[in-house]
C-alpha cells in the first residue's frame, strides 16, 4: 500500500502501521509505503490508501503520461464505465515545482484519454470522493518528479480540506466540517448540541447555521457569525462542570477543549457517554503533551468509555487537525 498524510505526521504514521503488523519499506514527505495490505479502516493518520499501486518511470511529462495511460487502458479490460469516476493526482506539496508537474502530466494524460476513450474522460472526476471507504478510479501518486505510483483502487479515510466561511469565528470551523464527513452526517435543522469549550464559537456557529439549536458552554466570548446568533445560547459555565437536565438528551456533543486528554476522557467524555445525555459526538484530544499511539491504544482498550459506549466510533488525524485526534460516534450504535 502507499498511504498519504499529513506532511510532518510520517513518523506517527509508521508507528502506527509497525503496530498494526507492517513493515515500512519507503517513506516522504506525507506519503509511506509498506510491503503489503491490511485493512485500512480503523487507521488514523492516512488520509488517501492506494491499494496495490504500481510504479512507473519517466523522465519527461510526455513519458509519463504515455505510462500512465498504459496502465488505466490496460485496466480497463472487460470494464464499462458509466458513471463519474474519480481521477486523482497527487504529490509532496513540499517538493518545489512538483505541483505543476503533476498538472502537467495529468493534462497530457487527459489529451491521450480523450483520443481513446473520450466518453470515459467526459466521465472523470478530478477530486477524491467524500466520504469514507473504497473508491475505484484512477489514483496517481508522484513522490518525485520522475517516479509515480498508480493504482486503480483506494480507500478514502474521509480527510479534505474545507472551505472557509467569512462568518467563523475561528480555523477550528474547519474541523468541525470536515468531521461531519468522517462521521456520515451533520446536525439537522431543529437538532440540538451542546458545544463544550466553546469560544470563539466556531463549531456552534457550523451546527446553527444548518438551523440546529444550541448550547454553548465557555466562559470565554463568542465572535463572529456565533456572537448573537438566535440560535446560540451562550451560557458562561464550566465546560466540566456542565450536565444535561434530568431527562435531557442533546442530539449532539461537541468538545474541543486545550486540555490533557485523559482529563477531558474521564471528566467528560466518560460521564456525557454513561449517562447518555448525548446521541452523537465530535470530541478532539490533544496529543501534543503525551505519547500518541499509546493514547490511540487506550481509546480502543477495553476499559475505554468509548468501545463501552459508542461502539464502532472512528478516529482520525483530519486535514484541519494539528496535534490532535478527532473523534466522531453515535453513543450505543455502530458506525
Amino acid at each position: 500500500m502507499l498511504l498519504t498524510c499529513q506532511a510532518g505526521f510520517e513518523s506517527l504514521l509508521i508507528r502506527e502501521l509497525e503496530a498494526a503488523g507492517l513493515s515500512v519499506v519507503e517513506s516522504g514527505p506525507g506519503w509511506v509505503r509498506t510491503d503489503r495490505a491490511i485493512p485500512t479502516e480503523t487507521l488514523v493518520f492516512p488520509w488517501l490508501t492506494l491499494t496495490a499501486p504500481v510504479e512507473l518511470r519517466g523522465e519527461s511529462v510526455n513519458a509519463l503520461a504515455q505510462r500512465v495511460a498504459e496502465f488505466f487502458l490496460a485496466s480497463l479490460q472487460g470494464e464499462r464505465i458509466e458513471g463519474a469516476w474519480p481521477s486523482v493526482w497527487l504529490g509532496p506539496q513540499e517538493i518545489i515545482g512538483l505541483g505543476r508537474r503533476i498538472s502537467s502530466v495529468e493534462g497530457a494524460f487527459g489529451e491521450l484519454l480523450r483520443k481513446k476513450f473520450s466518453r470515459v474522460a467526459k466521465l472523470a472526476v478530478a477530486d477524491v470522493p467524500r466520504g469514507v471507504g473504497p473508491a475505484r478510479g484512477l489514483f496517481v501518486y508522484f513522490t518525485d518528479f520522475g517516479r509515480v505510483w498508480v493504482a486503480r483502487e483506494a480507500f478514502v479515510h474521509g480527510q479534505r480540506r474545507m472551505a472557509d466561511d467569512d462568518l467563523a469565528p475561528s480555523r477550528s470551523y474547519l474541523k468541525i466540517e470536515e468531521a461531519y464527513i468522517v462521521l456520515g452526517r451533520e446536525p439537522a435543522e431543529g437538532e440540538t448540541v451542546c458545544d463544550l469549550g466553546a469560544a470563539p464559537g466556531g463549531w456552534s456557529y457550523s451546527a446553527a447555521k444548518r438551523g440546529a439549536r444550541v448550547i454553548a458552554i465557555d466562559n470565554g466570548p463568542l465572535k463572529g457569525g456565533a456572537l448573537d446568533h438566535p440560535w446560540i445560547e451562550h451560557r458562561l459555565e464550566d465546560a466540566f462542570k456542565f450536565a444535561a437536565a434530568q431527562g435531557e438528551r442533546f442530539d449532539w456533543l461537541f468538545c474541543d477543549l486545550v486540555e490533557e486528554p485523559h482529563h477531558v476522557l474521564q471528566h467528560l467524555v466518560t460521564p456525557w457517554l454513561a449517562q447518555g445525555w448525548c446521541r452523537r459526538f465530535v470530541i478532539n484530544l490533544k496529543f501534543g503533551r503525551v505519547d500518541a499511539l499509546a493514547l490511540l491504544q487506550e481509546l480502543r482498550g477495553a476499559d475505554s468509555p468509548l468501545m463501552r459506549y459508542a461502539p464502532g466510533f472512528r478516529v482520525r488525524h483530519l486535514y484541519h487537525d494539528r496535534e490532535e485526534f478527532t473523534v466522531v460516534g453515535e453513543v450505543g450504535g455502530q458506525k
